[in-house]
């Protein structure tokens, strides 16, 4: 059932849409959407988005009863273009197995994976199910080496003259540099990069020769490996020949026999939209540009009698905190690193409150915190019943699927709680728990099983993207010198904390005490609120705050103050204070 379009988020609008168009196609069939995968390396968070955004429309149109198929496409047949930086396990000797499919490279060294594009397959397959995801996956090398696509390569190849016309429309278009002289107005970096990053220049749509155009690659029989050359075909025989020129290997097959080669992508693409059915598939802006794959397979679907997919452009997704990450690869980082260190209904979260065509970035840095504060926030809002529908559209897609809520934290405290106690215990649990037990006196947490998983993934954040130099240490000793170097004032306001320790040993109480010092120091109440105080009470508090981290810690900032008294306990603190 459609939504009102007050109330639809894009989610519902496309399900909507999907929908209509699947029963006018293929009516009383399974809807069927699409994502494609090349396992060339690792598969990293921008890549996530080209699955997140067809399993959040398929999940909803199950929700509304009906079958859905979404179809992963493995592209574990393209062939391996390069030797990545930064992946452990390989070296430049990997150079020698550019041209060949990825699954008849060799996995990195290491690897219990068979070869390399199930290496990569299997770490993305386990994030999947993790964030929820269902779907049915096409490993591409089974489906061309056992020739289930075999009709549809000597159709491309009987057509190849009109396949050539319609790329050729697009060979001849300006260089984005030519498009810039051609502008009136200036023409935008980001989508002046885009179209450098696509087009039939950087796409494979085949290659004319002696013998004229085709568009299909054989891979060869010696080596194993794409550069090679069709020298001759024949339509009533299928007899083609080609020649390698990596090794110098000729053979003549016929090509309604031969299994060991595929279509160029920008035939490939359309034809697998026909041949499956694919009602939705969403693609990046380098193959939705002017004169890329997707504009151009609109054109060739056709001739293998099937029609273009709604296709919706997805962005950029950014990353914050790349430079600070302890085992960089050299890359973008993956789904599994993120998973490490959030939950995945906030993952989920991520992908589906912004439209496919709005860019957002994802934090691995200090900006996670405030991230989990903006979903604790929208999780009380939506139990309060004051979050607008968008919002709650986006957190019930965030928090499950058709098939039911994900494994979630029974009591999620503050990620930036949990991440300050993880920081300041060291990795002691026992330290962990009794600190976390007296956040809240009236409500003991009595296991970290209770704010489990999402403990551990504060845990590893801290481990693995804050700097040796952000990290807490509490001092061992008194800073006697600071300590003998202290005004009244000072003394005073330190006091005047310690003689309120006790009464106020809990997350809540210690808060009010800490803000309180500096209000009852200038002659106000402690339960003053900002409105009833001047300005000059925030400076204050700022400069007590300096001063405790400088005798608790040795600098000037660090965890949230009242977590971090609770984390030192209030013996160690009074020694410390001075006491």
């Amino acid at each position: 059932m459609a939504q009102s379009t007050e109330t639809a988020d894009w989610v519902s609008r496309f399900a909507d849409d999907v929908i209509e168009e699947s029963e006018r196609r293929a009516p009383g069939k399974p809807v069927v959407v699409a994502s494609g995968l090349s396992p060339s390396g690792p598969i990293h968070l921008g890549n996530l988005r080209e699955v997140m955004t067809p399993h959040l429309v398929a999940d909803e149109i199950r929700r509304r009863g009906y079958e859905v198929r979404h179809l992963i496409s493995w592209d574990d047949y393209d062939r391996y273009r390069k030797v990545p930086a930064g992946v452990a396990g390989i070296d430049e000797s990997w150079a020698e197995h550019i041209g060949k499919p990825l699954t008849s490279v060799p996995a990195p060294k290491g690897s219990p994976h068979p070869n390399w594009a199930e290496h990569f397959k299997a770490a993305m397959i386990d994030s999947l199910a993790e964030l929820g995801v269902e779907f049915d996956g096409i490993s591409q090398t089974e489906k061309y080496t056992s020739g289930a696509y075999r009709d549809q390569i000597l159709h491309a190849m009987r057509h190849r003259e009109k396949i050539d016309a319609i790329l050729a429309q697009y060979r001849t278009k300006p260089k984005p540099a030519d498009v810039r002289k051609q502008q009136q107005k200036p023409v935008d970096e980001a989508e002046l990069a885009a179209a450098e990053g696509s087009g039939a220049a950087t796409e494979d749509d085949g290659s004319s020769g002696s013998a004229g155009y085709f568009p299909y690659k054989p891979y060869c029989g010696n080596c194993e490996k794409d550069f090679t050359t069709i020298t001759a075909y024949d339509d009533d025989s299928t007899e083609m020949t080609y020649a390698c020129s990596a090794c110098g290997f000729s053979e003549t097959v016929r090509l309604s026999e031969f299994n060991r080669g595929k279509l160029v992508w920008k035939v490939d693409w359309p034809m697998r939209w026909a041949y499956e059915g694919v009602i939705f598939e969403p693609s990046g802006v380098d193959h939705s540009s002017p004169g890329s794959s997707y504009q151009v397979g609109g054109e060739i679907v056709g001739l293998f009698g099937g029609k273009q997919p709604i296709g919706p452009m997805y962005a950029f997704v950014g990353i914050t905190g790349m430079a600070k990450m302890s085992s960089s690869r050299g890359g973008v980082p993956t789904p599994a690193d993120a998973l490490k260190i959030m939950e995945p209904q906030i993952l989920r979260w991520l992908y589906a409150r912004r439209k496919p065509n709005q860019s957002f970035k994802i934090a691995f840095d200090q900006e996670i915190q405030r991230l989990y504060d903006e979903w604790d926030r929208l999780t009380a809002k939506v139990a309060g019943g004051s979050a607008l529908p968008g919002d709650i559209a986006a957190y019930t897609r965030a928090i499950g699927t058709a098939a039911g809520e994900l494994p979630k934290t029974p009591r999620p405290l503050p990620y930036r709680t949990l991440a300050s106690v993880a920081d300041i215990t060291a990795g002691h649990q026992d330290q962990a728990l009794r600190i976390l037990s007296e956040l809240d006196p009236a409500n003991p947490l009595t296991s970290l099983d209770e704010v489990r998983p999402r403990y551990d993934k504060a845990e590893a954040w801290i481990n693995t993207h804050v700097p040796a130099d952000q990290r807490t240490i509490v001092r061992e000793e008194p800073d006697t010198e600071l300590l003998k170097s202290l005004d009244e004032h000072a003394r005073e306001s330190i006091r005047l904390l310690l003689d309120g320790l006790a009464e106020h040993w809990s997350l809540d109480g210690l808060t009010h005490l800490v803000y309180g010092v500096p209000k009852i120091q200038a002659g106000f109440s402690a339960d003053a609120t900002p409105k009833e105080l001047p300005p000059e009470i925030k400076t204050a508090q700022r400069e007590f705050f300096a001063l405790l981290y400088r005798l608790l810690v040795g600098r000037d900032t660090g965890p949230r103050l009242p977590t971090l008294l609770l984390a030192v306990g209030q013996e160690r603190v009074r020694t410390l204070l001075g006491e």
